[in-house]
């Protein structure tokens, strides 16, 4: 086949389909001069891969080189159906690029006048000024200038202008394509940068870092000996982790394989993981609409998993291993798999595991069943703010959730629906808890609803 970036391109829309379909392809890599697969359909007014891209999970908000986003290009080349697309998928209509200027001033430069309307309509800032001093405004042809202007007054925009400031610090960039293809056996330790440890846990050591140009996290695992065996274990059982083409999935980019270490390589999550984000001060605000959200991204998520064959084995749902993107996406971190030789017979968060995961091995259990127990016990997170069973040590939650019935209880006042769909998907018998296929239409309704 092509290359990929050709095939979006000149709108091939089966051969991207079919490429995608490769749950190891990345649709938010870049080309050369960082151009995403979504950056180059929105340039070249393909709307049927550019929605095809955003239901897959493309990054709204990447930039390429030189600071673009997606909505940028659409903006100035006139694509009003993909500029309504993307702005319905939360691109940030102010974006500015390496120059400074937003969508607004591209749409306003190149008289694309209806675009411009829109984008005013949609919050869009006509006194935004690029790194030169120059406002939308002034970009715009006399007669549209004063229509802009006029609408944002409407609006009751501030029209006092507003400085330039560099937003290259936020780390939008989409990944190279080197950065992303490495399928070989492995990565060389020396290509990463690792300066700032995030966390020290039982498992392995995480810390932030970069890798090519992109901003990463590099989980090492703590492994007493890494022998031959182990060393083999771990280059066969990581491929299965680089899952690229869902919106949920937070996929492992690749791992080091070195004498002393092994290393799991992500994407770096600026909020964290959703216990963070719930149990921790990171400056969220999550009301009920944030929560349903939330639940509906882990639901997706959780249901494009268990739709693989072979299942991805031995990964456990819990608040601590989804993670939250710059957009607040919901995303399940496949760095979080429990590698077969790691950690044998040891479970770290029993409270968010069902009690025949507690008493039993996988191979014995309805590993989908138990996966929506845990996920019952996420929702009743999302809906109380709290941690289960916080006042009780781990050994203790394992022995009274598996032997002695201690279940999570649901406050008063908690919603009805929240309440009912908690405690159907933590029904006492397996075979009773619904599929996520089931769970994900409930989550719908309550989210309109709401």
């Amino acid at each position: 086949m092509d290359d990929i970036f050709t095939q979006v391109r000149e709108g091939n829309a089966f051969h991207v389909r079919v490429w995608l379909d490769n749950t190891e392809n990345d649709l938010n890599q870049g080309d050369d001069h960082r151009f995403s697969l979504l950056h180059w359909a929105s340039r070249e007014g393909r709307t049927n891969i550019v929605d095809m891209l955003i239901q897959r999970g493309a990054r709204i908000n990447a930039t390429n080189m030189g600071d673009d986003t997606a909505l940028h290009l659409a903006a100035s080349h006139g694509h009003r159906d993909i500029v309504l697309m993307l702005l319905h998928n939360k691109a940030n209509i102010n974006a500015i690029n390496e120059h400074g200027n937003t969508p607004l001033h591209y749409s306003c430069f190149w008289s694309q006048d209806i675009i411009s309307e829109d984008l005013v309509n949609n919050g869009a800032l006509v006194s935004m000024c690029n790194k030169f001093g120059e406002t939308p405004l002034d970009k715009a042809k006399p007669r549209m200038a004063k229509i802009l202007k006029d609408r944002a007054v409407a609006l009751g925009q501030d029209l006092n202008r507003i400085p330039f400031k560099d937003r290259s610090w936020l780390g939008y960039k989409t990944r190279s394509r080197d950065a992303t293809l490495s399928r070989n056996a492995g990565i060389d330790i020396s290509q990463l940068a690792l300066t700032q440890q995030i966390s020290n846990t039982h498992s392995g050591s995480v810390w932030r870092g970069t890798w090519q140009g992109n901003d990463i996290v590099a989980k090492i695992l703590k492994v007493q000996e890494v022998t031959s065996r182990i060393a083999r274990d771990f280059m066969e059982e990581f491929p299965r982790l680089r899952i690229f083409n869902h919106p949920n999935i937070l996929p492992v980019l690749g791992a080091c394989n070195d004498p002393q270490n092994l290393i799991v390589i992500s994407q770096f999550m600026p909020f964290g993981s959703l216990y963070n984000v719930l149990h921790e001060e990171t400056g969220l605000v999550i009301d009920q609409n944030q929560a349903l959200r939330f639940s509906l991204d882990v639901a997706r998520g959780m249901e494009f998993l268990h739709t693989l064959e072979p299942m991805v084995p031995n990964f456990y749902l819990t608040s601590r291993h989804v993670l939250i993107d710059e957009d607040l996406t919901a995303r399940i971190n496949m760095a979080d798999y429990k590698f077969s030789f790691h950690e044998r017979g040891k479970l770290y968060a029993p409270a968010w595991l069902a009690p025949e995961a507690l008493q039993r091995k996988p191979s014995e259990i309805n590993v989908r069943a138990a996966d929506m127990w845990s996920f019952a016990i996420l929702l009743w997170e999302l809906a109380t703010r709290e941690v289960p069973f916080a006042d009780m040590s781990p050994m203790e939650i394992g022995m009274k959730v598996a032997l002695e019935g201690l279940r999570v209880q649901i406050p008063l006042g908690t919603s009805q629906h929240t309440t009912r769909l908690v405690k159907i998907c933590m029904n006492e018998e397996p075979g009773k808890r619904p599929r996520f296929d089931m769970v994900i239409p409930i989550l719908e309704k309550m989210k309109l609803s709401s």
